[in-house]
């Protein structure tokens, strides 16, 4: 069996749901604005430069998520998925992920961005299989604002993608092929650890360590 590994945003999507949240928040008129939009757009281009402090990013992105029940927050979402998601799921890669269903793949998303927004996402491309940063809840199952475990961030791709595969008694050696599709720079680490690497709407960075090693390289913006 294969193993066919997807990052979301830019590459299944795009664009990027951990910078669409907050444009989602700001437009219900439920977070500052100002306060919020200078700080998403920091971090963005934090990120997109491979230089984003996880934490300070992580502490901005979760805290407005205490501030509603999980039931608040699935409504929200939903709203969230046809506003700002659903236009930038492109025919091309739902016909990518279409074709490794088709071929018996194993599917798994594995993201940075936290698992309140991608899981929905993952489950509209038909993978249910997802890791993104773990949160915390309190008692009664509503998130507190802060996370658990490695976040799935750089290295820490790595880290959670054993972590699975531990889970299922498996490691990487049980697939005759692993495929990973990014965008970024930032998946370097996990790009560099597969035997099929992709690169997909690849940044500067890495369209040039996909051309230096023969990478294939996917377009579909």
């Amino acid at each position: 069996m294969n193993l066919a590994i997807f990052d979301l945003d830019h590459t299944l999507i795009n664009c990027d749901s951990d910078n669409e949240w907050p444009k989602y928040l700001m437009q219900k008129g439920v977070v500052d604005e100002a306060f919020v939009r200078t700080k998403n757009d920091k971090f963005y281009q934090d990120y997109l430069n491979g230089c984003l402090n996880i934490d300070e990013f992580l502490a901005f992105q979760l805290e407005p998520l205490s501030r509603f029940s999980r039931a608040e927050l699935d409504e929200m979402h939903a709203e969230f998925m046809c506003d700002f998601i659903a236009p930038h799921m492109g025919n091309m890669a739902k016909m990518l992920v279409q074709s490794h269903r088709d071929a018996g793949d194993e599917l798994l998303l594995i993201s940075a961005t936290n698992e309140f927004i991608i899981t929905p996402i993952a489950q509209a491309f038909g993978i249910n299989h997802i890791i993104g940063v773990s949160l915390e809840t309190d008692a009664a199952g509503n998130y507190t604002g802060g996370y658990v475990g490695t976040p799935s961030f750089k290295e820490g791709k790595i880290t959670r993608l054993n972590q699975w595969l531990a889970e299922r008694g498996q490691t990487l050696a049980d697939f005759d092929k692993v495929y990973f599709y990014s965008d970024s720079r930032n998946d370097l680490p996990l790009l560099n650890l597969v035997n099929e690497p992709v690169a997909v709407n690849p940044d500067a960075v890495l369209l040039a360590a996909a051309q230096e090693k023969g990478w294939p390289v996917l377009n579909f913006m």
